[in-house]
């Protein structure tokens, strides 16, 4: 029998899976204690795409946002997750500005861990990536992203596993099964020769619960050597997500296994969580449907959602049943990349375009084109040639004519984006256009607490109700309220 340990992604990849990131910072204030006490191997934090969409849909400062999930949680090993192409977008970034990302982040955020990830396996890129993480002090986690294809074999991923644990710079190694197609007969032969290759080095398991499967992939990878988690809240778990921590405590225990957690504050964690969702409108995680297709487009379970609001711009919702019918077409054609950021991205935008126009490749992204130029790596399979050329031949394509990975140095960057000397502002700019950042300075201070509906009107009752009460004033940085009691009252 096994001690097994947990990564939480309550605060990350939950919402990131079933609420778009819509994560505000004040949020996790009633809560974090529990989480700072409760002994997790990890707690996964928000950063890089996180940082938009808080200035451009929350009005919210992520970098006071970050610093305050480290005075939160002041006894927890916190982590972020990095590409070695780009720190949070979709493009390519200068290895300067990416060397000054990881730095920021160590320093400025306070980071303690950080996952590296490539779904094309660039091992040269991912080992500089983690040796200037490792440089900067932080916790360095190589991490496999899972795909399934005619090239993704056991011996494939057993390969780059021992290449990592080669440079001599891991802390442990992340397995993610993002699209959460890993079945218990792949993990019983996949899970041994990944701990095998990983040597000394523990093997995390990330796995997604889209087609229920993930608790029994759990308990099939411990069987086989990996005692580390990756779980969420109940109410950020499932379906998209990945498995509750409470459903997964009592799935090892009834298996005779053991655990380190404090759970004694996961139920208060559970209805904070709860409540939070019900009044902002977001998803609760839920168990869904087993659905056979998913192991054809592999596609993660939040981008359903994402696509029918592109279909619903295009004035034609009833073809997603067609998009997801292309998009294993467009993978292979594709090379076969592991279908998670940000190549779930362009290929489901790419099937997207092939179904709307009803013209195969005659229209693409400016992203798509770079792939099909090779500035994200090569794929582990080759692409198809009739497919790039057509690509290559659209207006996207024929910009990206003659492009090299740009080499722009930290000062051209800063005079770029108009930030001068100040760091916090260099990174609010690379993240967000300007408006977006003066909307968020207009909100004002970082509000430290989610303000519950109930909470205020209970409070509002309560203090006119006091006898000696004339006058009640509530002010939030959105909200001024002021009532009084007349004379006669």
């Amino acid at each position: 029998m096994a001690e097994i340990q947990f990564c939480d992604q309550t605060f990350r990849d939950g919402p990131q899976s079933l609420w778009g990131m819509r994560m505000r910072a004040g949020m996790i204030t009633d809560i974090a204690h529990h989480m700072d006490r409760a002994g997790f191997y990890s707690i996964d934090v928000p950063s890089g795409g996180f940082y938009t969409v808080m200035m451009r849909f929350l009005r919210e400062d992520p970098i006071e946002a970050a610093q305050h999930y480290r005075r939160m949680m002041p006894n927890s090993t916190l982590r972020y997750g990095q590409r070695p192409s780009s720190s949070g977008q979709y493009g390519i970034s200068s290895y300067a500005v990416l060397d000054f990302y990881t730095r920021y982040m160590a320093d400025r955020m306070q980071m303690d861990s950080v996952w590296v990830f490539d779904c094309l396996y660039d091992m040269a890129e991912m080992e500089y990536r983690a040796r200037r993480c490792h440089e900067a002090g932080m916790l360095v986690v190589p991490s496999i992203m899972y795909g399934i294809s005619p090239v993704h074999t056991d011996e494939f991923y057993a390969d780059r596993v021992r290449e990592m644990v080669s440079w001599g710079v891991g802390s442990s190694i992340y397995f993610e099964d993002a699209p959460g197609i890993l079945t218990p007969e792949r993990a019983a032969t996949l899970v041994p020769a990944l701990v095998q290759a990983c040597g000394d080095l523990p093997l995390e398991m990330h796995c997604h619960n889209t087609t229920g499967l993930a608790p029994l992939n759990y308990l099939t990878a411990i069987e086989h050597g990996a005692h580390i988690l990756h779980t969420c809240s109940r109410p950020m778990a499932n379906g998209p997500s990945l498995p509750s921590t409470e459903m997964m405590i009592v799935n090892i225990e009834s298996a005779g296994h053991t655990h380190n957690l404090d759970t004694t504050g996961f139920d208060a964690v559970a209805e904070h969580l709860e409540r939070i969702a019900l009044q902002e409108g977001h998803p609760i995680g839920t168990c869904q449907e087993y659905d056979r297709r998913l192991y054809d487009h592999q596609l993660p379970g939040g981008m359903t959602g994402t696509f029918k609001a592109q279909l619903a711009q295009y004035g034609m919702p009833e073809k997603l049943e067609a998009v997801l019918e292309e998009i294993p077409y467009v993978r292979a054609a594709f090379g076969h990349p592991v279908s998670a950021t940000p190549f779930s991205q362009l290929l489901g935008t790419q099937a997207v375009l092939n179904v709307v126009t009803g013209d195969r490749w005659s229209i693409t992204t400016d992203e798509v084109a770079m792939y099909m130029i090779g500035a994200f790596g090569e794929p582990p399979a080759p692409i198809d040639e009739n497919a790039r050329d057509k690509l290559l031949s659209t207006p996207a394509g024929r910009k990206m004519v003659g492009w090299k990975r740009p080499e722009t140095t930290l000062l051209q960057m800063r005079d770029q984006l108009g930030s001068g000397d100040d760091d916090d502002e260099f990174m609010r700019r690379y993240f967000a256009p300007v408006p977006d950042i003066e909307a968020t300075r207009a909100a004002g201070p970082l509000p430290l607490r989610y303000q519950f509906a109930d909470d205020v009107d209970r409070l509002m009752r309560a203090a006119l109700d006091a006898g000696r009460a004339r006058r009640v004033r509530l002010r939030t940085p959105s909200v001024s309220i002021e009532l009084s009691k007349s004379p006669e009252s």
